[in-house]
This record gives structure tokens, sequence and C-alpha cells, in this order.
């Protein structure tokens, strides 16, 4: 199995997603290793001799996908026996022609504290704990945007992506078992309606997640699970509130669809 290395002089988060990115396109399965903060020479050549090593004993040359601001260490990382791909200086040149700007390499600028939009995602990830399942709905009011939909549709993972990749606010609002009879929007969704989105997700797949919850129970049988969303999808209709069909999507799917369906702010750059 070939091995892929993401190393950075920083989180190594750009190298990571870029990178895995790219081999997502391969039909092959490939044993990933991420290393952080490679921020001295000696760091830096025992990141190499890992590669080689790597080498020897598969007989593979390792794919290395960096983003190396210092120079030096970016030059060592080089010379190792892996097949390099520099994310960064493969664009900079062409964008500094392009801006007529000289770049000024700065390492932890991109994922650190300092970003300008740190305060707004610390800030959005404490209101989305604290507003979650409905727990505080005299919040309402703060929200950016209100997920709605039956327990364990997605409400929660979702909330939490939103506000800490994009700073955006989300609270959260359970439909239950108890609804179901005479299901109705409650007075306190009411007032912030232009803010609800619902979720909504097949029977099957319902069932399977409740399952892990509470297994051979009524509350993860097909059935039930089926009953629900049928109001719950007959209650986003009449009261004409955009949702969202989650089976088939990742949080991160199901998260940039809500952006880009809503036209939500991101608070990411």
């Amino acid at each position: 199995m070939r091995t892929a290395f993401y190393i950075s002089d920083g989180t190594a988060i750009t190298a990571e997603v870029f990178g895995h990115a790219l081999l997502t396109m391969f039909p092959a399965q490939f044993e990933h290793v991420t290393i952080p903060f490679v921020e001295t020479p000696e760091t830096a050549q025992l990141v190499v001799q890992r590669i080689n090593d790597c080498y020897k004993t598969t007989g593979l040359k390792p794919l290395v996908f960096h983003t190396f601001v210092d120079e030096q260490l970016r030059l060592q990382i080089k010379q190792s026996q892996g097949i390099c791909y520099d994310f960064l200086n493969a664009f900079v040149e062409p964008l500094q022609q392009e801006l007529q700007l000289a770049p000024v390499p700065k390492t932890h600028r991109t994922h650190s504290m300092h970003e300008k939009t740190y305060d707004f995602r610390i800030d959005a990830v404490n209101f989305a704990l604290a507003n979650d399942d409905g727990a505080n709905m005299k919040n309402f009011s703060q929200a950016d945007i209100i997920l709605v939909g039956v327990s364990r549709s997605g409400k929660t993972p979702t909330s939490l992506y939103l506000a800490l990749q994009y700073g955006i606010k989300a609270a959260n609002y359970p439909f239950v078992e108890e609804d179901m009879e005479a299901l109705r929007l409650p007075s306190e969704l009411k007032q912030h309606k232009s803010k609800l989105f619902g979720l909504t997700i097949s029977a099957e797949r319902l069932s399977q997640i409740r399952e892990q919850r509470r297994p051979n129970s009524r509350y993860a049988s097909v059935r039930q699970c089926a009953l629900e969303l049928k109001e719950v999808e007959r209650l986003y209709q009449r009261e004409q509130i955009p949702f969202l069909n989650s089976t088939q999507l990742s949080i991160e799917e199901i998260s940039a669809k809500i952006i880009a369906m809503t036209g939500l702010k991101r608070q990411k750059y």
C-alpha cells in the first residue's frame, strides 16, 4: 500500500485536506501519515528519515504533500526519497505576478488563534453547545439558523460543524414521538420561522442510527422512523420550511448545501 505524508511547519491541515481531496480521485487505498509543526532542521531531518525508511520497507516511493513557509525546511523535505507536491509554492509565483505584490511568508497564519475569524468560531461553537436540542429557546433570536428534524437526523453534528468551520451560530430543535399526534410549530419557532431549516433522512438509515443508541426498541424500528419522517416532511411542506435529505450526505456536504441554499454568511476568512 502506498503511503501519503502530509507535512507542514504549521498544522498540516491545508496539506492534509488538499492532498486527501486529490487522492480520493483515484481508486486505490493509501496509508495516511500527518506530521504537523516540523519547525526545525533537526525535526525535518527526522521526517526525511521516516519517509526514506518507508520507501525501503515498502519499495514504493511515498507521496509527500507539504505546505512549508520556511524555504530551508521545504528544501530538506524535497531531498527525501518521496514524491513531493508543494501546494503553496506551486501557486505563489503566478499569484505574485497577477497581484503585483510580493508574498510575506509567515508560519501559523492560516490556522491559528490570531486569524480574524477565530473569535467568531469559538463563540459559535459555545452557542451551538448551549442551544442543542432546544435547550435554550430564549436564545433563538441570536441564532443565524435553527435546524429542525426528528431525533438522530443529524442536527447536532451539523450545528457544531457550521460553528467550528464557518463561525455560524446554529441552534437546533428536535421533533419527538410525542409531537407526532398533532405536529405543529411551537410558538418559539414560529417567531423565528425565517431561520428554520429542516433535515430529513431515509427511514432505513435513521433506523440504523437509532439502533446503535437503543437496540431493538420501538424508537429504532423502521416503522416508527417512517411515521415520524412522514409527519415532519408534511410539516416542512405545509409551513414552507426549506429542508434537505441527508441520507447520502456527509456532515461537510450537509453544511455546504445548507449555506448554499440559505445564503448564510461564512465567518471563515
